[in-house]
């Protein structure tokens, strides 16, 4: 259901409404699933896509994943389609490991 916030002009969420109309923003996008390795840095936490090696950071666990999103979409929009190629991974594989020391 779409409904409108009587505000004219305003564009939210991929809509535009015009008083009583609304008009669809064409975005042309994929959704693509992707890695998240968010680990704690001081009083912090940082956030890693290692599909495209785009991190970013926040003070809490959740604020590090949106600003990770954030960052990757943003990434997306301005790089030239080469650079993502050339960045993309396309198999990724986290584990843990045991490593003996001494």
């Amino acid at each position: 259901m779409i409904r409108g916030d009587g505000g004219a002009g305003k564009e939210r969420r991929g809509l535009r409404t015009d008083r009583s109309r609304y008009t669809c923003v064409l975005r042309f996008c994929s959704c693509k699933p992707g890695t998240a390795i968010i680990e704690r840095e001081g009083d912090g936490y940082v956030s890693l896509c290692p599909e495209v090696d785009v991190a970013s950071q926040g003070t809490t666990i959740d604020e590090a994943r949106v600003n990770l999103i954030e960052a990757l979409e943003l990434f997306f929009e301005t790089a030239d389609p080469s650079e993502i190629q050339s960045r993309m991974h396309s198999e990724v594989f986290v584990t843990r490991l045991e490593v003996a020391v001494g």
